[in-house]
Order: C-alpha cells, then structure tokens, then sequence
C-alpha cells in the first residue's frame, strides 16, 4: 500500500491540495480574511484564484441565499475538484488580468494567495478595481516572506545547495509596502496591510516536504535544465535533508509550526 506521501505523486496534485493542505493550511488565512471584510447580506463576491475553492465556500455559508458567490481561477483541475465539492457555487476558468466580469459587478473581491503568482499583477490588480461598485471592498493574502517562517526557510536553504538560487514566488509579497503600493497605483482607496500568524499543523510531515520540494524544484531554473531522472533525485534529496532540518518542528508524524501572512484590505 503506498504511504501518504507517495501518494503525492500519484494522486491528483489538486485532490492532494483539497484533502490535505486546505483546511490546516489555507483554510485559517481564509476566515481571516471574510471576517476583516464583515461580509454582508446580499453582497456580491468574486474570489479570484480560488483554487479548490475554500474562501468562495466559506462566503457562501455566510451568505447563504441572499448573495452571489463566483470563483475563478485559471486552471481547469482545481476548478473541477471546486466543483465537485462544492456544486451549487458558480465557477469560472479564467485570467485574472482579463476578469470575464462587467464594470462594477461585483461587491466584495478576495484573492488568497494567489497575487504572488500572477505574471501580470498590475494588471490583475487594476481588473479586480474595475469590477468592484462604488463602495467595494478588496481583500487580498500573501504570505510573508520566507525569513518570517523558520520551517520554509530552512527548506529552501537546503534546495539552494542543491540547485543554487531559487526565487521562491510564494514569498514574493514579503515586503508589506509592496502590496500596499501595488493596490494604491489600481486606484483602490484606504489600503491597510497587517500581518497575520497561525499555528499550522500538517499530518504527514513527508508528505509535506516532498509537496514544498517539488514547488521549490518547479521555481528553479537550474532543475529545469536537467535531465528528468537526475531532477527526481536531486528532489528526493532536498525533501529527505528537509525533513532532517525539520525536526524542532516535528510532533510525532506531524508538523507543528507558525505561518504568517500579509492580508490587505482596500476599499472603491
């Protein structure tokens, strides 16, 4: 029978997201997020990069019937596994620097996690600004950056001497003056950033660094350029000598550590 985390390579990386990752690790960051934006009855939500779709879900529980809830995000398989989970939200592939909306369409935009990603984030920014009405509220996360959580910056220390430097785009939202800039210049008013920490626990410790591995690995330019069996190896390798450097995090087969993220709120 294979272990948890040789299911990583086998499952769908999406179903792995869903089942493992969400409610310990995004799940946290996205309550945060709904309750600095005091969701109200009747409001019109767009989460855009929703991925498996927790923020849109948990909206739709607040708002039941009396609102509307979209996601949208840009790949077909986290929309499929959002649809699956959760049928009677509407769901919508697309690019967030091109949104598929009307000017003023909607009422409330998130976006958890998802900004660091984006290739063009002033674009993006400025189309998540045009589809908000007048009185609109944006809340957006990224996470801190990588010298604000011990766990990954370790493992990240140990795939550089591996793979020498790696921009890691997950962290690329450390600097809070950044984000603030960014949203400020789409035209969005009363930008306001704060850092948020939680106390994460991951079940299955391998699982988890043979997932970050191979985010770290698909970021290096260096990893790229090999061969693909070396690539595995040299993977397998980072995710064993994480685990080692992981263990003043590690609780029985679980990992217990502090993950904090940017959240700003603006206002149309």
């Amino acid at each position: 029978m294979a272990t948890p985390s040789q299911r990583v390579f086998t499952a769908s990386l999406p179903e792995y997201y869903e089942r493992a990752l969400v409610g310990p690790l995004f799940r946290p960051f996205a309550e945060v997020l709904l309750h600095r934006l005091a969701v109200l009855s009747g409001d019109r939500l767009l989460d855009v990069a929703c991925g498996t779709g927790i923020v849109a879900r948990l909206a739709q529980q607040q708002l039941a019937d009396t609102g509307r809830v979209v996601g949208l995000d840009a790949s077909p398989n986290m929309l499929a596994v959002a649809t699956r989970v959760a049928p009677m939200i509407e769901w919508r592939e697309g690019n967030a620097a091109t949104l598929p909306f009307s000017d003023a369409e909607f009422d409330v935009v998130t976006c958890h996690q998802g900004l660091q990603f984006f290739s063009e984030r002033a674009a993006a920014a400025k189309e998540m600004r045009r589809v908000l009405a007048r009185g609109g509220r944006l809340a957006v996360a990224v996470w801190r950056g990588l010298e604000a959580v011990p766990l990954m910056n370790a493992s990240h220390r140990v795939a550089e001497r591996h793979l020498g430097p790696v921009v890691d785009q997950r962290h690329a939202f450390g600097n809070p003056a950044a984000l603030s800039a960014l949203l400020a210049e789409a035209g969005f008013q009363r930008v306001a950033v704060e850092a948020v920490t939680r106390t994460i626990r991951i079940n299955d410790a391998a699982a988890f660094a043979h997932m970050n591995t191979m985010a770290i690995v698909g970021m290096s330019p260096a990893a790229k350029a090999m061969p693909e069996e070396q690539r595995a190896e040299v993977s397998a390798t980072i995710a064993n000598e994480s685990l080692d450097t992981w263990q003043p995090f590690v609780d029985g087969s679980d990992l217990v550590f502090e993950l904090g993220t940017n959240i700003a709120t603006a206002h149309v």
